[in-house]
């Protein structure tokens, strides 16, 4: 594998980020996978993180926010989500990449004599291992160019090996990789222009380990001149046209539209000397931008979760891909949603009243802190008859609140919350007992995409044909749901709906709207007589797409907009909601 004649000859984008983390690599990625398939050239992204853990599953929300489960099952960071909503690929395992995973492999392989006995070294069987992953994604994917983000900053010592295999594949490959680097300008309000020091530091920094630049984009709160253009250019090394502006923008998709006008595209087209054709991708794209702009009507959501805080700041990260998929259908619908996220561990403590909100969603969750208060978000939401969403967790909570108070199946809960419930409604799934027994978390859980049967009649098999014009959007494949009413969504998830209760809750009134195809594992619920009341076992947010809003969250959205339409309360009493200690969505 150290020979360079086994490498298949595509072309390699690495993007990297200096002076502080945050910038927006992911965003910058995927904004040039963007503009390149714009361009007709096939792309797929890549994430490298310099974590030795193997995969993303097993970090907390808040250490490094969502977990993002690709289609066949890995869980990534939640940057890959950016991939796909900016690009519209769905992504494989193959798209991620970390520390621990190359390691691991290097050291088992050595412990298989793989390497015939030779000294095992960071150089070249390290890098070569790192640059045969690269190569693994692009000839998966089909893709002419490779996009690479290299996670933290120039400069750490953890992610210097994945430096050195951009290096050592430029030195292989001259005229197929280009370097990106993602700086930082400060604006200093005190003298009132924006500071090139930094990036020109972080420049020398990744010049010191051999890489020149192909082009810098300028992060700054504020449009970069041309005089900082000219000075950033004459220090690393680089000409004035190389120099992407990449200033604050009112939302993260205005940013393909802006690189387009500097033709970032058309620029590493030319040095990778790549043919283009011109798409219609990214006139869509401006449509959909310009929506964000245009709406002013707000609909008013309350979030009910627990992975918001991170010591004193409070976090979107947790719930990235849900959020996106909240924009992205309120923005189709011409409204602006408003979130409120809500502790539930606050909803425990306090008597909060959630009917002043036009829509309530409990997301994702583990463990049994904070769950009181999800299921008192829950009956409120149905009680009150307040559009509710419920995802994978929030699908369980439902079914419990339904149990313990419609039912009246006293202190019904999930073994996950209380293992020893007299009503165990929601409980592991019997293949998980062993990973458990055995301390086997990481990657053991069900994952990926699954297909589900959608019931005939339900809400949610309606929203499905009412908002799926594209046939090709990824919950489809094939004739499935038109043939055979099946749709495929991707899950992450060790507890289950339990099949004892099914009856029970089913003659009480609960819907099962979705079923796996053997017809055992219970994918959807809903409530009849209710404007909207969906929980689903598996996650839409996760292939909701700008250009393609997820069904089921502009079904809800359209019950908040009615919502918005029954509430007789004035203007002064909602903007009164917040009685409690929250944090918005901005």
């Amino acid at each position: 594998m150290d020979n360079a004649a086994h490498y298949y000859l595509m072309k390699y984008i690495f993007v990297s980020g200096g002076v502080v983390s945050g910038l927006g690599k992911g965003i910058a990625s995927a904004s040039i996978g963007l503009l390149l398939k714009n361009l007709g050239i096939a792309i797929t992204n890549v994430k490298i993180d310099m974590y030795l853990n193997v995969d993303a599953g097993t970090i907390r929300p808040q250490e490094h926010g969502e977990a993002f489960v690709t289609e066949d099952g890995l869980e990534t960071d939640q940057d890959l989500g950016n991939y796909e909503r900016f690009t519209g690929e769905s992504l494989l395992r193959d798209n991620y990449l970390t520390t621990g995973q190359i390691y691991k492999t290097v050291i088992d392989r050595e412990r298989a004599f793989g390497y015939g006995g030779e000294d095992v070294e960071a150089v070249h069987h390290v890098t070569d291992e790192i640059i045969h992953r690269l190569e693994s994604a692009g000839k998966k994917t089909h893709a002419k160019v490779v996009i690479v983000e290299l996670g933290g900053t120039v400069g750490e010592y953890q992610n210097g090996i994945f430096f050195e295999a951009s290096r050592i594949l430029k030195l292989r490959q001259p005229k197929d990789v280009l370097q990106i680097h993602v700086t930082y300008l400060p604006f200093l309000k005190n003298i009132g222009e924006l500071k090139s020091k930094p990036a020109q530091q972080s420049t020398h920094l990744l010049n010191a380990m051999g890489i020149q630049p192909d082009f810098l984009v300028a992060r700054s709160e504020k449009e970069i001149d041309q005089k900082r253009k000219e000075k950033l250019a004459t220090f690393c090394n680089l000409q004035d046209e190389d120099i992407i502006g990449a200033p604050d923008l009112d939302s993260v998709y205005d940013v393909p539209e802006y690189m387009s006008k500097q033709k970032f595209g058309e620029k590493i087209a030319r040095k990778l000397h790549l043919k283009t054709k011109k798409d219609h991708l990214l006139s869509a794209w401006k449509k959909f931008a310009l929506l964000s702009h245009q709406t002013k009507q707000e609909v008013r959501i309350a979030m009910v979760g627990k992975y918001f805080a991170t010591g004193d700041y409070k976090l979107t990260d947790s719930y990235i891909s849900v959020i996106e998929a909240l924009k992205q259908a309120s923005w189709s619908h011409g409204v602006r949603p408003v979130v409120d996220w809500i502790d539930s561990e606050d909803m425990e403590k306090k008597n909060i009243d959630l009917s002043l909100y036009d829509g309530i969603i409990v997301p994702q969750g583990w463990g049994s802190r904070g769950t009181e208060g999800k299921l008192q978000a829950v009956r409120q939401a149905r009680e009150k008859k307040i559009p509710y969403l419920g995802l994978c967790f929030g699908m369980q909570m439902a079914v419990i609140e339904f149990a313990r108070n419609v039912v009246h199946l006293k202190g019904a809960n999930s073994t996950e919350a209380d293992p020893q419930t007299a009503h165990p409604v929601i409980h592991v799934m019997p293949t998980q007992v062993e990973y458990l027994a055995k301390k086997q978390y990481g990657g053991t859980i069900r994952l990926g995409s699954w297909p589900t049967i959608l019931q005939d009649g339900t809400k949610i098999k309606n929203a499905y044909k009412k908002y799926s014009t594209d046939k090709t959007s990824p919950w489809f494949k094939g004739n499935d749901f038109q043939n055979k009413s099946i749709i495929y969504e991707r899950h992450r998830h060790r507890y289950e709906f339990n099949n004892e209760y099914r009856e029970q809750l089913e003659n009480a009134g609960l819907i099962i709207s979705g079923l796996s195809p053997d017809g055992q594992l219970v994918e959807s619920i809903e409530l009849p007589n209710h404007p909207f009341f969906v929980g689903t076992q598996f996650h839409p947010e996760y292939i909701a797409r700008p250009i393609t809003p997820h069904p089921i969250f502009l079904a809800f959205i359209t019950a908040c907009r009615h919502s918005i339409a029954h509430n007789l309360t004035t203007d002064i009493q909602r903007g009164k909601i917040p009685q409690i200690k929250f944090w918005r969505l901005p």
